[in-house]
Parts: structure tokens; C-alpha cells; sequence
């Protein structure tokens, strides 16, 4: 089945359509024009890419954070809703069938760096609305080639997740970072603000969220940086210092590092279709 171009098209409506074929590939490109798309799953595995803000996508417990210029894979079977941080937001999914013979690469959740040619093929899919099947030849071939390259050059997944904490005292401390990023923020200054020895507060940090106090309390700075750089109000050094840097040589490194570009690159390409 082809949907019109014109067809009105709106979430609850394509929600139910991606695995009516089961062996299609199901492209829907659309502004995101509700505050969220509602938890849901389906038979095929998503591309995910969006353009115009950030995305979160929640997934059991987990947030994760696609911003522009990125993509996400979302496996087949996985429960999830998108969340966009402004209804401008375009957002651009593909679904493919999923065999057991298929890469691992397509069983795994991963957020990875868009580069020029899987943009390229996403330009050209733009035409594209509905179910993809074989008997459309040259299309079908395009989204195959699609489907196929992912493994290719999408090899180190980025952490841009962080899990929502569920012990009240960690919920204080988290929304104390998050107010306080623009200060010089210490392991040491937090256990003097709220009570805590550091091995306790390092052992409540592993519990609650499984990582350490380093690395939540990093990838939440990159993450306000990200917001920051999309916004377009501040210059690269004022977000360095509004995320608790002095050095912008530091920012500049831990930012490739988290979201796989530096923030020079990321800030001059991050809308390029």
C-alpha cells in the first residue's frame, strides 16, 4: 500500500499502519505536531532521526537524548514514546523487517553520528510515504541499501542516556546539579551540601543508576550543552562557562567524547536537511 502525499497523516493513524505489511519498509517523514507520540512498539525495527531540537525517547526507567544531526535504533519489540522539546520538531523514520540472520547491529538500541551519505540517502527518501514493497524495484533497492550500511558505519554507540533516580535523596541531588551546573561542582562539595561521605553517596550513585557521580554528572552537562547549541543564543565559550568549564580546550574534548563532534562542527551542521 502507498498513502497519498496529500493524505492527511496524523500519529494514531501510522502508529497502526508500520507492520501491516510485514514484509515492508515503511517510511514517515512528518513534523512531530503533538506534545508527544504515546508509548508504543512494533514487529520491525525504527531509523529514527530528527531535525529542529531534540528528541527524548523513554524507554522503561532510561532517557534517551537524540539531538539533531544524530539517529537512533530502536530494535523490533522495543516499548517506547518520543517526546519532542519543541512541536517543530521533523522527525524521520524508517521501519525495516528484522530476521534472525540479520546483524546484531539491528537487535541493540544504539544513538549514533549522522555522516554525509546516510544523510544523503535520507535526503533522497524524502519522496518516499508509506509502505516500500518490492514490487516498487528501484525504491525498494534505495531503502534496502539504507538498511544495510547502518552496521557500516555506525560502530560505537554514544551514551546519551541518563536513568530517571528513585531515591528521594538522589532526586535532590540530581535537580542540584541541574541548577547549579554553572558553578565549580565537586564530588567533595556535594557530600558537604547534603550530608553524605563520599563512598556512600559513590555507592548510592551505582545503586540507583548504575553509573558513577563523574559520569552522570558529565553527560548531563554535555546534554544542557546540546540544548544550548541548538537554541543559537550563546557563542561556544558562554555555553563552555554555562556548563561549568573554564577551559574551552576541556569542554571541546569532553563534548567529542560524549556526543561524537566537536561542538564547532556540531554547531554549523546541526540542520542540514
Amino acid at each position: 500500500m502507498n498513502i497519498n502525499l496529500d493524505t492527511k497523516l496524523d500519529t494514531r493513524y501510522y502508529l497502526t499502519e508500520i507492520d501491516k505489511n510485514p514484509s515492508s519498509i515503511f517510511c514517515y517523514h512528518k513534523e512531530i505536531s503533538e506534545a508527544y507520540v504515546v508509548e508504543h512498539k512494533h514487529e520491525k525495527g525504527q531509523f529514527l532521526y530528527c531535525e529542529g531540537g531534540i528528541v527524548y525517547v523513554k524507554i522503561g526507567k532510561d532517557t534517551y537524548y537524540l539531538p539533531a544531526r544524530h539517529f537512533m535504533w530502536i530494535p523490533p519489540h522495543a516499548e517506547h514514546s518520543i517526546h519532542p522539546n519543541t512541536p517543530d520538531v521533523i522527525m524521520r523514520n524508517l521501519y525495516f523487517p528484522i530476521s534472525d540472520h540479520d546483524d546484531v547491529f539491528y537487535k541493540k538500541l544504539g544513538i549514533y553520528p549522522a555522516d554525509g551519505l546516510l544523510l544523503e540517502l535520507l535526503l533522497f527518501s524524502n519522496k518516499w510515504l508509506g509502505d516500500i514493497g518490492s514490487e516498487q524495484r528501484s525504491e525498494f533497492i534505495i531503502a534496502q541499501a539504507f538498511k544495510e550500511i547502518l552496521p557500516q558505519i555506525s560502530k560505537n554507540s554514544l551514551k546519551l542516556t541518563l536513568p530517571l533516580p528513585s531515591d528521594d535523596r538522589l532526586k535532590k541531588i540530581v535537580q542540584f546539579l541541574e541548577d547549579n551546573m554553572d558553578s565549580s561542582i565537586t564530588m567533595k562539595k556535594i557530600t558537604a551540601e547534603f550530608g553524605f561521605s563520599e563512598r556512600s553517596l559513590s555507592r548510592l550513585f551505582q545503586k540507583d543508576l548504575q553509573m558513577t557521580f563523574v559520569q552522570y554528572f558529565t553527560i548531563l552537562r554535555m546534554l544542557r550543552a546540546l540544548k544550548l547549541l541548538i537554541d543559537g543564543t550563546y557563542s561556544i565559550s558562554e555555553i563552555s562557562n554555562m556548563v561549568g568549564y573554564n577551559s574551552l580546550p576541556t569542554f571541546s574534548n569532553t563534548f567529542q567524547k560524549v556526543i561524537g563532534v566537536r561542538p564547532t562542527d556540531y554547531s554549523k551542521k546541526k540542520d542540514i536537511l
